[in-house]
C-alpha cells in the first residue's frame, strides 16, 4: 500500500505549514515512499481526505495508508518528537 499525505499548498497558517514540513521531513529521512495530495487542487480531494478520516471537518495534514486512515496528525507529530528525544539520549551515552 502507498502512504498518502493530504496537505494544503495554499495555507496561511504557519502551524499547518510546520506540521506538513515535519511529516515530509520525517518520511524522507526514513526513506519511506509516499504520495502527496494537495486539497487545494479541487473539492474532490478534500472530500476524499475527509471521507477517509471519517470526519467532515478534517483539515490537513492527514495521513493514510492506501484507504486506511492512520490517525490524527498530532499523534504522528508527537511520535516524531519522542523519537527525536530518544535518539538524543542514545547519542549521549
Amino acid at each position: 500500500m502507498t502512504i498518502i499525505v493530504y496537505y494544503s499548498s495554499a495555507s496561511g497558517s504557519r502551524e499547518l505549514k510546520q506540521q506538513q514540513s515535519q511529516i515530509f521531513s520525517f518520511l524522507d529521512s526514513k526513506k519511506i515512499k509516499y504520495e502527496t495530495k494537495d486539497i487545494t487542487q479541487g473539492p474532490e480531494v478534500k472530500e476524499e481526505m475527509r471521507k477517509k478520516a471519517g470526519k467532515p471537518t478534517a483539515l490537513p495534514p492527514q495521513i493514510c495508508n492506501g484507504d486506511k486512515y492512520c490517525g490524527l496528525t498530532s499523534c504522528f507529530l508527537n511520535i516524531i518528537g519522542l523519537l527525536a528525544k530518544y535518539s538524543m539520549c542514545l547519542c549521549r551515552e
